[in-house]
């Protein structure tokens, strides 16, 4: 387990079902995440998928839970996706499910105590991600951890009727570890 100032993050465990196949399927969770999640996900996939988390315990995919530090509470998922050890890189994708979770620090922080695991345990140099540009609160929390934006990918997505910009943002060991 890794344990940061308000969360655990802790192995995925098949008893994460419940709330994983709840979150996936909210859309107001998923509004922001990339991928197949504007589909419905089936409690067969979304056990496929976390069977599929649980079983793997190394690169190039690490896949964690989030609970509160106080009462243990299971609020999320973080993970380094596409871990390349040779490139000593990563992507970092994370998901606050419980929605009276968001805005109070537990991002933040988890992002932080999985910065730490990647650039000091791991020996990651550069961890990277992408996020919607119409999406302000997770870009505060990405510019709060030390990620700057390293690029933007135009009319990248379409939802609501329209296209947005995704930001590509990246920050490196050296930066992290900078006072």
């Amino acid at each position: 387990m890794l344990t940061g100032k308000l969360v655990r993050l802790r192995a995925r465990a098949m008893t994460d079902l419940d709330n994983s196949l709840r979150w996936i399927n909210d859309p107001e969770v998923t509004r922001f995440l990339g991928g197949q999640t504007r589909y419905p996900f089936s409690r067969e996939q979304e056990e496929a998928w976390l069977t599929a988390a649980v079983l793997r315990t190394h690169p190039p995919e690490i896949s964690l839970s989030i609970d509160t530090l106080a009462g243990s509470r299971h609020i999320g998922g973080i993970g380094l996706h596409k871990v390349s050890p040779e490139d000593r890189k990563a992507e970092l994708g994370i998901m606050i499910g419980e929605q009276d979770c968001w805005g109070l620090g537990y991002g933040t922080d988890a992002i932080r105590t999985l910065l730490r695991f990647a650039f000091d345990e791991i020996n990651l140099n550069r961890i990277e991600l992408q996020v919607h540009d119409d999406n302000a609160r997770a870009i505060a929390c990405y510019l709060k951890c030390g990620f700057v934006e390293e690029g933007r990918l135009r009319q990248d997505r379409y939802k609501d009727g329209a296209y947005y910009d995704t930001l590509v943002m990246g920050i490196l060991a050296s930066e992290f570890r900078a006072p």
